[in-house]
């Protein structure tokens, strides 16, 4: 066992807080990480908090990491120390499930392993995540990142970044659609990034009438005030695809009519209640309300590549460790511009 330290959870009121702990020995198929970056997704909240439930203390949170590679095991073939490496949401799965030898390793029908909040394959070595110094997992969960991006900006795309490139990669958006992007944070400016790069018409959905500039300045084609009957009202029966980013209530209903026949309404964001759709929503125009979750490993390394080529990363604000509490308390009230990222050096 390595010790090493980072910031814990011990239970969902507590405050996260300096903690000491062990991660794994190198073994001969490990990369051993010193990280760099970690960003902070919304989910870390959620899980913090044990919104969801099932949480599992104490919890170092933290899945959108990136750093150098210290150490590897004797048979390791992918990766050299020195080189710069990242881990997203897994660093595990089953590997012998249908999903599994389909590169879908987020869908793992035995249970994959996530990076935090959960447990290694033998469903008992909790899993602890990247607000911490350093990261030990399997070559095959780690992944290969650009030198010629800034490091920090790199981070969110491990979940922000592919959370929204699987789906409007799932359903081959691009030229000729028209793209409605709802939310404008952490995974909304990364939909609206990919939606304009892949060539699709891109309108910003929001409540808020400041996030137009910002819209804009993203490459939005379009942006339409929800709160507005007349604006809404223009675009009814508009959209082939809404990608939904919001993780707070709100209405599927009225968006579900804002697309076109056989449209699909797809949710990357996860309010912690149900929500409620009306059975005539979906069926007058044949239309979908679906889901997407991460994506599998070879997906999230096509990702980082596409980003890598196309000079697409995310837009951060950069926080200490000990400023984690009230970069939460931010994030609940949307001020970010549109992911924060722990500079872990601060750690130290």
């Amino acid at each position: 066992m390595t010790k090493t330290n980072g910031y814990a959870a011990r239970d969902a009121q507590s405050l996260l807080e300096p903690w000491n702990f062990e991660r794994r020995s190198v073994g001969p198929k490990d990369v051993q990480i010193d990280i760099s970056y970690c960003g902070v997704c919304h989910s870390d909240i959620h899980q913090v908090r044990n919104e969801w439930g099932g949480s599992i203390y104490p919890m170092v949170p933290g899945h959108e990491i990136v750093g150098r590679i210290s150490k590897i095991g004797t048979d390791v073939k992918k990766f050299k120390v020195g080189e710069l490496a990242a881990v997203g949401c897994l660093v595990d799965s089953c590997r012998t499930c249908g999903n599994c030898k389909e590169g879908l390793e987020q869908y793992c029908e035995n249970g994959n392993s996530p990076t935090y909040n959960g447990r290694e394959q033998d469903k008992k070595t909790p899993t602890y995540g990247g607000y911490s110094k350093m990261i030990v997992a399997n070559e095959d969960f780690v992944l290969h990142i650009s030198d010629k991006l800034p490091l920090p900006n790199i981070a969110p795309l491990l979940c922000a970044g592919i959370t929204t490139y699987s789906p409007l990669r799932y359903w081959k958006v691009g030229k000729g659609h028209k793209l409605a992007v709802l939310g404008l944070g952490g995974l909304g400016h990364m939909a609206v990034k990919f939606g304009v790069s892949f060539g699709a018409e891109v309108t910003m959905l929001s409540t808020s009438p400041s996030k137009k500039e910002d819209a804009q300045k993203l490459g939005a084609h379009n942006f339409v005030l929800t709160k507005d009957p007349e604006q809404l009202k223009k675009v009814q029966g508009y959209f082939d695809f809404i990608i939904d980013t919001v993780s707070a209530p709100h209405d599927y209903n009225q968006y579900l009519g804002l697309l076109k026949t056989n449209g699909v309404h797809i949710c990357v964001g996860a309010p912690p209640t149900p929500a409620q759709v009306h059975a005539f929503s979906l069926i007058v125009g044949r239309k979908s309300l679906t889901g997407s979750l991460i994506g599998g490993l070879p997906e999230t390394q096509e990702m980082l590549d596409y980003c890598a080529k196309h000079q697409i990363v995310s837009d951060v604000e950069m926080i200490r460790i000990q400023d984690i509490h009230s970069a939460y308390d931010r994030m609940l009230k949307g001020d970010v511009k549109y992911r924060f990222v722990i500079d872990l050096a601060s750690l130290s």
